[in-house]
């Protein structure tokens, strides 16, 4: 099948018929910078965690998922590898901003407030700590910047001018609203969504949730046992990783140390525990029942 993109983790395939293939590999980045380790199982827990929001989340907004079954992949997809890990899914044009939903003050926007008081441009009120739950959640889009793979915060009325009034005031209703509900089921099962990414884009004249949902790349989770203001959690992502990468005397720049086994290990465990609070299943039940359909 012809490639259509690689990226860090994503391999994009086209699969005819206005339909692509995507194929979560278990790579992993740190600091802009894939790792020559892969942590195994994680594009199973990637792709799993967004299939089960899709469908959790399926009366909110509609995605652009058409199947996670091997059976239903077109010819030239039947490798038994796929299972778990790749989505047959409809061809959306994508919308250039990134809808970021903050539930929390962290990350970018933690070091914004400190500076001078916002958070994208938008004045908060004063002494709020790192970590803190706002007050409601905030949309807060961002672009791709022209050089680098980095985000660039933007304003609501810069993202207005870039979509459009009425696709802006569409894109940030559905982030709202799928962030509410998912950060409200992810806490009854323990989990903090501090904050998160969606992508929309348009298929057959309607916006559709495309790519990740709700997954630790793409979101801030936090155990919620050890999420209090004023610091930094632990979270259910790559940090074992980023944590030991810190350690070193290294230049984030190409190419990354080896992983030592313990650090592939404690990483994939965090991604693991994450996919099991969430969806109630294991790996295993998860990549079986994509073979089975």
């Amino acid at each position: 099948m012809p490639l259509v993109h690689r990226g860090k983790v994503r391999d994009v395939y086209d699969a005819g018929d206005g339909r692509l293939l995507l194929v979560a590999s278990d790579r992993i980045s740190a600091f802009d910078v894939v790792m020559a380790e892969p942590i195994p199982d994680k594009g199973r827990v990637l792709t799993g965690i967004s299939s089960f929001w899709s469908a959790e989340l399926a009366d909110v907004a509609p995605s652009h998922v058409l199947s996670t079954a091997v059976a239903d992949f077109p010819d030239g997809a039947g490798d038994p590898g796929l299972a778990g890990r790749a989505v047959l899914c409809r061809r959306a044009e994508m919308l250039p901003i990134e809808c970021i939903v903050r539930g929390h003050l962290s990350g970018s926007a933690w070091k914004e407030y400190r500076t001078s008081g916002t958070v994208h441009g938008m004045p908060m009120p004063s002494g709020l700590q790192e970590s803190e739950r706002l007050a409601e959640p905030l949309f807060t889009p961002s672009i791709k910047a022209e050089v680098g793979d980095h985000d660039e915060n933007i304003s609501y009325d810069r993202a207005v001018e870039i979509v459009g009034r009425d696709v802006a005031e569409r894109a940030r209703a559905i982030s709202l609203a799928l962030y509410d509900r998912g950060a409200a089921l992810a806490a009854e099962r323990g989990i903090v969504v501090a904050d998160t990414k969606f992508e929309l884009g348009f298929v057959d004249g309607e916006l559709v949730v495309a790519d990740e949902v709700l997954t630790p790349d793409s979101s801030r989770f936090w155990p919620a046992d050890g999420w209090e203001p004023g610091g930094t959690p632990p979270s259910f992502d790559k940090q074992p990783l980023r944590d030991w990468l810190d350690g070193l005397d290294w230049d984030k720049s190409p190419p990354p140390p080896s992983l030592p086994p313990d650090v592939v290990e404690a990483t994939r465990a965090r991604y693991v525990e994450a996919f099991e609070r969430l969806t109630g299943r294991s790996v295993d039940d998860w990549v079986a029942s994509t073979r089975e359909r």
